[in-house]
């Protein structure tokens, strides 16, 4: 990269690259950055609209309803959204949900990340999966299928959960 900041410069993440670090406040505006899980767990890392619309709500549900199969796979649950904590708070409350979702009120981590939006207008729906080493493992994008992120993400922590039991390393996978 060169020495320009622009969010168009730093430009979309890739698998292989390095997941960009960030600090932003959890539903109980308690602040919470990628670096805390580095080393610890692999993070599903998800970038969705708006809670309570009808597909966050579902893709919101079926990470609940897998979420300890996560844990059970070293993975910790993150959701994203420029909602604010009061609104977050409010969604985890309604359907129960036990992973962290944050507020990118400004959406820049969603522009640092190269999130796209969908018609120029909706915000867009990606995972990322980023390994122990804080390195992005595997990307999945689609806004009109919410509950195939969860499908991906689980695949790929089972996958990663398989070579870190069989000692295979995350760089020589990357490759």
């Amino acid at each position: 990269m060169s020495g320009s900041n622009t969010a168009e410069q730093q430009g979309k993440v890739q698998v292989g690259d390095q997941a960009p670090d960030f600090t932003l406040p959890d539903q109980a505006g308690r602040p919470v950055s990628l670096r805390d899980f580095i080393g610890k767990s692999v993070v599903v890392l998800y970038f969705y609209p708006k809670d309570n619309s009808p597909g966050c709500t579902t893709e919101a549900v079926c990470f609940r309803d897998s979420y300890v199969v996560f844990k059970q796979a070293g993975a910790e649950v993150i959701g994203i959204s420029s909602d604010s904590s009061e609104s977050h708070q409010e969604f985890a409350n309604q359907h129960r949900l036990p992973f962290i979702l944050l507020s990118d009120r400004g959406a820049a981590i969603r522009k640092r990340y190269g999130v796209p939006t969908t018609l120029g207008l909706l915000p867009g729906r990606v995972t990322y999966i980023i390994d122990k080493r804080g390195v992005v493992r595997h990307i999945f994008s689609s806004q009109f299928k919410p509950e195939k992120h969860v499908e991906e993400a689980l695949n790929i922590v089972r996958t990663l959960q398989a070579e870190e039991g069989a000692g295979v390393s995350t760089q020589q996978q990357a490759e």
